[in-house]
């Protein structure tokens, strides 16, 4: 709970409270932008969050129609989308970007790949000896890189042991959370190249 300040003092870091005259005019000023433009930044975060659910919003709307056109169901929620203004120089996208992570199921994959390597150790690749080592190594954040992992499943190799391993890094796969991006671009007349719409302070 914030307690009430008292006409003629201000707040200090620890919680006092300190007659204004105490306080150095720079700090004043300093206080006073700085809660001038928090305070704007609030709006302009309101101001986006409510722009992202409407068009958010409105693509959705766009996909049912569709949807109802060519008498099909739509897809999942999951998925990326783009949307391109009729002459091409506008576009509209919708990105999933989804956080990974490996349940406990990975050390058994782990067990069932070095299975494969002891078995093939004569005529196995040293190139995918090396792969597998490198995807199961942890990265700096001290955790397996999922990307890693998951691009040993797009090797192509008959081996029903390998197999039973790739089934067991799908069933570790865990999704925690996922984010929603909306991105516009516009075609630079001059370049031809698609140029990004920033809506990032440290873009504009």
């Amino acid at each position: 709970m914030q307690t009430e300040i008292p006409a003629g003092y201000m707040k200090g870091p620890d919680g006092t409270l300190v007659p204004e005259a105490k306080v150095k005019p720079q700090h004043k000023l300093e206080d006073e932008m700085v809660r001038r433009y928090a305070s704007l930044a609030e709006n302009l975060n309101a101001t986006l969050a409510q722009f992202k659910k409407e068009a958010m919003d409105e693509a959705g709307a766009f996909l049912d129609l569709l949807a109802q056109e060519y008498e099909s169901t739509r897809g999942g929620r999951k998925g990326n989308v783009s949307f391109r203004s009729y002459d091409g120089t506008v576009e509209m996208q919708i990105a999933v970007s989804e956080s990974l992570s490996f349940g406990p199921e990975l050390q058994n994959a782990k067990a069932l790949v070095d299975a494969c390597i002891e078995r093939w150790a004569a005529g196995a690749s040293d190139n995918i000896r090396v792969l597998v080592e490198h995807a199961f190594q942890v990265n700096k954040a001290g955790r397996i890189d999922t990307h890693r992992v998951l691009s040993l499943r797009r090797l192509a190799i008959e081996d029903a042991e390998w197999k039973r391993a790739m089934d067991a890094i799908g069933d570790a796969l865990r999704v925690h959370d996922s984010t929603t991006y909306v991105r516009f671009y516009r075609r630079n007349p001059e370049t031809g190249r698609r140029d990004a719409i920033p809506l990032d302070l440290a873009k504009v």
